[in-house]
Protein backbone atom coordinates (compact mmCIF):
# COMPACT_ATOMS: atom_id res chain seq x y z
CA UNK A 1 0.00 0.00 0.00
CA UNK A 2 1.30 3.68 -0.26
CA UNK A 3 3.01 5.43 2.50
CA UNK A 4 2.91 8.30 3.49
CA UNK A 5 4.64 10.37 1.22
CA UNK A 6 3.55 8.07 -1.54
CA UNK A 7 -0.15 8.92 -0.53
CA UNK A 8 0.57 12.94 -0.39
CA UNK A 9 2.23 12.34 -4.01
CA UNK A 10 -0.25 10.41 -6.00
CA UNK A 11 2.79 7.84 -7.01
CA UNK A 12 4.52 4.69 -5.84
CA UNK A 13 7.66 4.70 -4.36
CA UNK A 14 8.90 8.25 -3.89
CA UNK A 15 9.61 8.29 -0.31
CA UNK A 16 12.38 6.69 1.82
CA UNK A 17 11.75 3.47 0.72
CA UNK A 18 11.23 4.30 -2.74
CA UNK A 19 15.20 5.57 -2.45
CA UNK A 20 16.24 2.13 -1.09
CA UNK A 21 14.21 0.70 -3.97
CA UNK A 22 15.65 2.84 -6.49
CA UNK A 23 19.35 1.55 -5.03
CA UNK A 24 18.79 -2.13 -4.66
CA UNK A 25 17.82 -1.88 -8.84
CA UNK A 26 20.44 0.06 -9.68
CA UNK A 27 22.55 -2.55 -7.41
CA UNK A 28 20.99 -5.33 -9.40
CA UNK A 29 21.33 -3.97 -12.93
CA UNK A 30 17.88 -3.55 -13.54
CA UNK A 31 16.98 -0.15 -15.36
CA UNK A 32 13.89 1.82 -13.52
CA UNK A 33 12.93 3.33 -16.30
CA UNK A 34 12.10 -0.33 -17.26
CA UNK A 35 10.14 -1.17 -14.41
CA UNK A 36 6.38 -0.93 -13.82
CA UNK A 37 6.07 -0.27 -10.07
CA UNK A 38 2.25 -0.14 -8.44
CA UNK A 39 0.83 -1.29 -4.81
CA UNK A 40 -1.54 -4.19 -4.18
CA UNK A 41 -3.62 -1.91 -1.71
CA UNK A 42 -4.39 1.67 -3.75
CA UNK A 43 -5.74 3.11 -0.21
CA UNK A 44 -3.47 4.46 2.22
CA UNK A 45 -4.66 3.19 5.45
CA UNK A 46 -3.30 4.65 8.61
CA UNK A 47 -3.39 6.00 12.38
CA UNK A 48 -2.58 9.66 13.22
CA UNK A 49 0.00 10.04 15.73
CA UNK A 50 0.22 13.72 16.20
CA UNK A 51 1.21 15.30 13.15
CA UNK A 52 2.65 11.91 11.65
CA UNK A 53 0.53 9.45 9.86
CA UNK A 54 1.62 6.14 10.99
CA UNK A 55 0.63 3.33 7.96
CA UNK A 56 -1.14 0.06 9.43
CA UNK A 57 -1.37 -3.05 7.77
CA UNK A 58 -4.06 -4.00 5.12
CA UNK A 59 -5.81 -6.73 5.77
CA UNK A 60 -7.05 -9.68 3.38
CA UNK A 61 -10.50 -7.87 2.75
CA UNK A 62 -8.99 -4.72 1.68
CA UNK A 63 -6.19 -6.53 -0.76
CA UNK A 64 -9.26 -8.53 -2.43
CA UNK A 65 -11.38 -5.35 -2.60
CA UNK A 66 -8.17 -3.41 -4.29
CA UNK A 67 -7.85 -6.61 -6.28
CA UNK A 68 -9.59 -5.33 -9.30
CA UNK A 69 -7.38 -2.56 -10.47
CA UNK A 70 -3.91 -4.84 -9.51
CA UNK A 71 -5.73 -7.30 -12.43
CA UNK A 72 -6.34 -4.46 -14.52
CA UNK A 73 -2.83 -3.27 -14.57
CA UNK A 74 -1.35 -6.13 -14.97
CA UNK A 75 -3.39 -6.88 -17.97
CA UNK A 76 -2.47 -3.89 -19.03
CA UNK A 77 1.48 -3.51 -18.48
CA UNK A 78 1.61 -7.42 -19.62
CA UNK A 79 4.74 -8.22 -17.62
CA UNK A 80 7.17 -10.48 -17.82
CA UNK A 81 7.80 -11.34 -13.88
CA UNK A 82 5.74 -9.88 -11.03
CA UNK A 83 8.50 -8.77 -7.89
CA UNK A 84 6.05 -8.78 -4.48
CA UNK A 85 7.96 -6.48 -2.53
CA UNK A 86 6.42 -7.41 1.24
CA UNK A 87 3.76 -9.50 2.65
CA UNK A 88 1.11 -7.73 1.15
CA UNK A 89 2.06 -8.07 -2.23
CA UNK A 90 3.20 -11.49 -1.47
CA UNK A 91 -0.73 -12.64 -0.16
CA UNK A 92 -2.07 -9.84 -3.05
CA UNK A 93 -0.19 -11.87 -6.01
CA UNK A 94 0.67 -14.86 -5.02
CA UNK A 95 -1.49 -16.15 -2.30
CA UNK A 96 -1.53 -16.93 1.84
CA UNK A 97 0.78 -19.85 1.49
CA UNK A 98 3.73 -17.96 0.58
CA UNK A 99 6.16 -16.01 3.08
CA UNK A 100 8.69 -13.60 1.85
CA UNK A 101 11.59 -15.01 4.16
CA UNK A 102 10.99 -18.71 3.48
CA UNK A 103 10.05 -18.05 -0.09
CA UNK A 104 12.33 -15.27 -1.04
CA UNK A 105 14.48 -15.18 -4.30
CA UNK A 106 12.40 -18.24 -5.38
CA UNK A 107 10.64 -17.82 -8.54
CA UNK A 108 6.86 -18.86 -7.86
CA UNK A 109 3.17 -19.21 -10.15
CA UNK A 110 0.90 -16.38 -8.88
CA UNK A 111 -2.59 -16.35 -8.87
CA UNK A 112 -2.74 -13.74 -11.62
CA UNK A 113 -1.34 -15.89 -14.45
CA UNK A 114 2.32 -14.85 -14.23
CA UNK A 115 5.08 -15.86 -12.50
CA UNK A 116 6.58 -14.06 -9.25
CA UNK A 117 9.08 -13.33 -6.74
CA UNK A 118 8.65 -12.52 -3.08
CA UNK A 119 11.12 -10.49 -1.47
CA UNK A 120 11.62 -7.66 1.41
CA UNK A 121 9.79 -4.75 1.18
CA UNK A 122 12.45 -1.58 0.90
CA UNK A 123 10.61 -0.39 4.47
CA UNK A 124 11.57 -3.39 5.91
CA UNK A 125 15.45 -2.47 5.58
CA UNK A 126 14.48 1.47 6.75
CA UNK A 127 12.89 -0.42 9.87
CA UNK A 128 15.91 -3.08 10.09
CA UNK A 129 18.36 -2.55 12.92
CA UNK A 130 21.69 -1.37 12.37
CA UNK A 131 23.41 -5.04 12.34
CA UNK A 132 20.74 -6.30 10.13
CA UNK A 133 20.24 -3.86 7.66
CA UNK A 134 23.44 -4.88 5.31
CA UNK A 135 21.78 -8.25 5.37
CA UNK A 136 18.75 -7.24 4.54
CA UNK A 137 19.74 -4.61 1.75
CA UNK A 138 21.99 -7.68 0.26
CA UNK A 139 18.89 -10.04 0.36
CA UNK A 140 17.11 -7.99 -1.92
CA UNK A 141 19.44 -7.00 -3.99
CA UNK A 142 19.95 -10.65 -4.13
CA UNK A 143 16.68 -11.43 -5.29
CA UNK A 144 16.57 -8.52 -7.45
CA UNK A 145 19.21 -9.84 -9.28
CA UNK A 146 17.94 -12.93 -9.90
CA UNK A 147 14.83 -11.18 -11.35
CA UNK A 148 17.69 -10.01 -13.84
CA UNK A 149 18.96 -13.24 -14.60
CA UNK A 150 15.64 -14.95 -15.20
CA UNK A 151 14.44 -11.85 -17.58
CA UNK A 152 18.26 -12.37 -19.05
CA UNK A 153 17.38 -15.86 -19.89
Amino acid sequence: QPGDQEDLSGRPFVGPAGRILNFALEKAHIDREQVYVTNAVKHFKFEPRGKRRLQKKPNMEEIRACRPWLEAEIQVVQPKIIVCLGATAVRAVIGSKARVMKDHGEILESRLGRTAVPTLHPSAILRADDDDRAEAMAMLIGDLAIVREHLDA
